[in-house]
């Protein structure tokens, strides 16, 4: 295998089977889950561009080659680290309906992105969820389940409020946001002046969080697509 590949059968087997530690030498000291917590320390402190085995390794008190019987790569690592700090879901609020569970869903996740930024790009591309990770799918298609949605449309459901979920853990707050616009535009209104217009002081003197409204916005559809269902106007 070359430097930097993922060694798929035995990132399975850390994810989803039941290691025993090493297969071979002297008696384990640590454990995968013990490598991935502190794998997680360092990149809340550094980031994923600080994430080292190296590192990993000197916050263990152990070598680099000691993290490599338990821990075959840093790509596998970090995708250990991501299911740890994801963590099981909420359980869903009692008596909600479907929107009212993927609403506080969205903003547990959104918790959860927040409090490890890193795990924010960990969680792009193609790559083997974790059970942790899938708990939190299984959550939203749970809660679509009777909506009259199909399972791919649940599926995708889930898929759409994780991107949304991740977009808006990655942001500023919406202060923050309209100061680093307003910098940018001021001098230059005749270029931008949607942005102008857009960065004064509503009438209440409020701005939108860019949370609550892309997620009242999703739901909306998803509210208008399952009603289409029910009353049979949904366009083929």
């Amino acid at each position: 295998m070359r430097a930097g590949e993922v060694d798929k059968k035995r990132l399975f087997e850390l994810l989803w089977g039941a290691p025993t530690g090493p297969r071979r030498g002297p008696r384990p000291t640590l454990s995968p889950a013990a490598v991935a917590r502190a794998g997680i320390a360092v990149a809340d402190a550094d980031g994923l561009d600080g994430l080292t085995m190296q590192r990993v390794a000197e916050s263990l008190d152990v070598t680099k080659m000691a993290l490599y019987r338990y821990v075959p790569g840093r790509a596998e690592l970090v995708a250990l680290m991501l299911d740890a700090a994801l963590g099981e879901p909420p359980p869903a609020p009692a008596g909600a309906d479907w929107r009212g569970q993927l609403d506080d869903w969205t903003r547990r996740l959104v918790e959860r992105f927040r409090r490890h930024p890193w795990a924010q790009a960990a969680a792009v591309g193609a790559r083997l969820p974790g059970p942790h990770e899938l708990s939190w799918v299984e959550r939203v298609v749970a809660a679509l389940a009777g909506t009259g949605l199909t399972a791919t449309e649940r599926l995708d459901a889930a898929t759409l409020l994780v991107g949304h979920a991740r977009n808006m853990a990655g942001l500023p707050p919406a202060s923050g946001r309209e100061a680093a616009f307003g910098a940018l535009v001021r001098g230059r209104e005749e270029r931008y002046p949607a942005l102008d217009a857009a960065l004064r002081p509503g009438p209440d003197g409020a701005a939108d969080d860019a949370l609550d409204f892309g997620l009242a916005r999703i739901l909306d559809g998803m509210a208008a697509l399952i009603a289409a269902r029910a009353t049979g106007d949904d366009p083929p």
